[in-house]
């Protein structure tokens, strides 16, 4: 049996406007740009809906009517399902339409798909608890699986899933994880008893959301009877693939001309042409399949870069700064009882603006440059700082206020 669990990831983060020093203490709106640049929060919400969310919502819908055995699940960010709600309410209705089937599960993560995790385990579990109770406003579904923010996981963080009762959680099948062992079966996390353990094939999912238009690769023009084929050879040495990437692969980084529709449109039929397979949820596999094995992550692994640990948002010296600076406000942003201040702290906290500091070269870097709006990893990090510095001012300013 080989089933299939696709699981896609929607985001975007509010990206900072060009903040200069010059309105540190007089413009305290850090994400309104309203230029034609990529910074316009507004403007490339509406591109990537019109490019990928509205089509491929209209391919998944008609694959959810079509074959009863095709299933998938999604998380959102709860800044991105805000920024719906605020230009494009209409996206948001076609994602409830999907989900409206009982053919979509919805995962747990962070509101503001922030690293809090690895700075702060307050503010960690408040905005998993506004994200799960932004789930049930908006869709009437309460999440059962967890997946942190970038796929970031370690051993601790599957203990505290199990401690908050999920039933699984989600992490990339890194060879360095894995050594001999395969991606495609379930596992236990270590140092848990009940929780499960689902690990991203890469290869598999890194086919369809990296390499579908690389004409330089061995396998281009990937096909759905192609991939069907590489997806049935797993059969008898494996029980799950999961296929994990960005919802944007579709019509986004993998453009309409590219075929990438007419792929995902004809990827079921031909998967499901083998009788053992099929397609599954996180949670069904979570129950369906036995643990074979415990997985160790002492360490910290995620889904970016080839080192697949945080060097992403941490590897550089502006990168930490940042961080530290922005966690460095917790208490007196709290203290301030501000929700304004508060709000804009934590979209402050966006993992994306550390993605966008990043100053990595050759292959990697060339992915920064491509998701970042910014000229240059020192132009994010000025911004950032500016904004944050003004956001110090605010504070100082609210506890004059209350004195």
């Amino acid at each position: 049996m080989s089933s299939i669990c696709l699981y896609l990831h929607v985001h975007q983060p509010r990206r900072i406007k060009k903040y200069r020093i010059f309105d540190v203490g007089y413009d305290h709106e850090y994400f309104n740009d309203a230029s034609e640049s990529d910074l316009n929060n507004k403007k490339i919400i509406e591109k990537v809906a019109r490019k990928s969310y509205i089509p491929t919502n209209k391919v998944f819908l008609k694959l959810l009517k079509k074959y009863p055995k095709f299933k998938l699940s999604f998380s959102f960010t709860g800044i991105f399902l805000e920024q719906l709600l605020e230009y494009d309410p209409s996206v948001l209705k076609s994602f409830r339409e999907l989900i409206d089937t009982g053919k979509v599960e919805i995962l747990s993560e962070t509101y503001y798909h922030s690293l809090a995790y690895f700075y702060s385990m307050d503010e960690f579990e408040s905005q998993v608890k506004l994200h799960t109770k932004t789930i049930k406003k908006l869709f009437g579904v309460t999440p059962k699986v967890f997946r942190n923010t970038e796929l970031a996981y370690t051993n601790s963080l599957a203990q505290w899933a199990e401690k908050a009762g999920y039933k699984a959680i989600l992490a990339e099948g890194w060879d360095a994880v894995l050594g001999w062992r395969s991606p495609n079966y379930v596992y236990s996390p270590s140092g848990t008893e009940n929780i499960k353990l689902l690990l991203k094939n890469y290869k598999l999912s890194d086919d369809i959301a990296f390499r579908f238009s690389e004409k330089s690769w061995k396998e281009w023009p990937l096909t759905a009877e192609k991939f069907a084929q590489w997806v049935s050879n797993i059969n008898g040495n494996g029980e799950v693939v999961n296929l994990f990437m960005d919802y944007e692969t579709f019509g986004e980084h993998q453009w309409e001309d590219t075929g990438i529709f007419d792929f995902m449109m004809k990827m079921p039929e031909e998967i499901l042409k083998h009788p053992d397979n099929d397609f599954i949820t996180p949670s069904e596999a979570a129950k369906r399949y036995p643990a074979r094995g415990v997985v160790d992550v002492p360490g910290v692994v995620t889904w970016a870069d080839t080192e697949r640990d945080l060097s992403a948002w941490t590897g550089n010296s502006i990168q930490l700064s940042a961080l530290n600076y922005i966690y460095s406000l917790e208490d007196k942003v709290l203290a301030s009882n501000d929700k304004k201040i508060i709000n804009d702290w934590r979209k402050l906290q966006t993992s994306d603006h550390f993605y966008y500091m990043c100053t990595k070269w050759f292959a990697d870097g060339d992915v920064h440059k491509y998701f970042s709006p910014y000229e240059s990893p020192y132009d994010a990090f000025i911004s950032f700082m500016n904004a944050t510095k003004d956001l110090e001012f605010r504070l100082k300013d609210n506890s004059k206020n209350k004195d």
